[in-house]
């Protein structure tokens, strides 16, 4: 039976917290990075070896971060719920990272720069999430609301709920985002329904509807660029 060796007893260079201290944490591959949080390993298993399983399944990457509930991690030997709320927890920081430099003065004025302002924060959603985005009359961003998680119909999407947002915070306009946790961005005819009552709504209180774009996995649909808005 093959010995493993702990990270102690690994070469200096080797081991994840000296080499970041010498070579900078760019120099870390995938599982020395994650081996940092995971810091111990199991029996016959050094953390970087655990790391490196966790990786191995799944996206083969650290998308498994995102895609892998804490259940799921928790099958991992090694990974228990104290380990597998930290790397949850690193999962919720990098989004909020990709979120921390959007700025109020943020022009929104094309539907691809929608989707770059909302593509990390919503498609490693598992769920689909359904908000209006505010703006002024010259498209900079004024705020949003998450209006509803799970489902986007007709039947659930209240206009009252979105205008009142929408006039609280002095908008000229708004924008519908929601995501399709499936990666695939085309719509729906229930889409279709909350794009259509919504942008009446709109006109008879003279908050337009700029468009509704439909987050996938890297891809995204607007109804403005289809012509239906």
């Amino acid at each position: 039976m093959q010995n493993h060796l702990t990270v102690k007893e690994l070469p200096d260079e080797q081991r994840p917290y000296e080499k970041c201290l010498y070579y900078g944490p760019g120099a870390l591959t995938d599982a020395e990075l994650l081996a940092v949080f995971i810091r111990t390993g199991t029996k016959g298993k050094t953390s970087i070896e655990l790391a490196k399983d966790f990786l191995g399944g799944g996206n083969h990457n650290l998308m498994n971060l995102y895609d892998y509930s804490m259940q799921a991690m928790m099958e991992f030997p090694g990974i228990g719920q104290v380990k597998a709320i930290q790397l949850k927890c690193i999962a919720e920081i990098s989004k909020r990272i990709a979120r921390a430099g959007r700025d109020l003065n943020t022009c929104l004025d094309s539907p691809q720069a929608v989707a770059d302002f909302y593509m990390e924060r919503l498609r490693h959603e598992p769920q689909e999430n359904f908000i209006v985005c505010m703006l002024d009359s010259k498209c900079r961003y004024l705020g949003e609301r998450t209006l509803t998680v799970g489902s986007v119909s007709a039947s659930l999407v209240s206009p009252r709920d979105i205008f009142i947002q929408a006039l609280q915070a002095q908008a000229v306009s708004i924008i519908l985002l929601h995501n399709h946790p499936s990666g695939r961005p085309q719509p729906s005819r229930a889409d279709a329904e909350v794009t259509t009552c919504i942008a009446a709504c709109g006109k008879m209180l003279e908050i337009g509807l700029s468009d509704h774009i439909i987050i996938g996995d890297h891809n995204y649909y607007s109804f403005r660029e289809k012509g239906l808005l």
